[in-house]
């Protein structure tokens, strides 16, 4: 069986237990989840890791990031106290939802384009290290870990 697109890697490893609260520890630590998961893939994938091409991820992402994703994320979270209690600004902040995982997607299409020509390596599983936040988050990064090698595993049967 073929390797899975990154956006169906994505929704399956995301979908297991412990992965979203992994993720978002990581988030807090200033770490894009959207790489971070291309990180994952890459890594179950045997694709190399270097600096050249953790550098080429974070400029597709970058940009993206800071124009789209975190200001529908900022917008989605500061409506969170008032959509409690309001059901018109409940349904926009789930729209908003859509939004952002649908910029998300956007971006993780993007990763996918920007590494398509990588070659495979007998190193590939220094990619999540290489790119965790600094100081800490060693059980966030072994859950995501761990939940990638599963999901490239259910995915192919390799």
């Amino acid at each position: 069986m073929p390797n899975p697109d990154l956006w169906t890697f994505a929704l399956n490893c995301y979908a297991r237990a412990g992965v979203e609260t992994a993720c978002l520890e990581l988030q807090r630590q200033g770490t894009d989840v959207c790489v971070l998961i291309c990180a994952a893939w890459l890594e179950v994938r045997g694709i190399a890791c270097n600096q050249e091409r953790m550098r080429a991820l974070e400029e597709v992402a970058a940009p993206w990031r800071h124009r789209v994703v975190e200001p529908l994320r900022a917008l989605r979270q500061a409506w969170r106290p008032l959509a409690e209690e309001d059901e018109a600004l409940r349904e926009l902040r789930e729209a908003l939802k859509g939004l952002e995982l649908q910029a998300e997607r956007s971006l993780l299409e993007r990763l996918q384009t920007a590494s398509r020509e990588w070659s495979a390596s007998a190193s590939a599983n220094q990619w999540l290290s290489a790119l965790a936040p600094k100081g800490g988050c060693r059980a966030a990064l072994e859950t995501l870990r761990n939940a990638a090698y599963q999901t490239q595993l259910e995915l192919t049967g390799v």
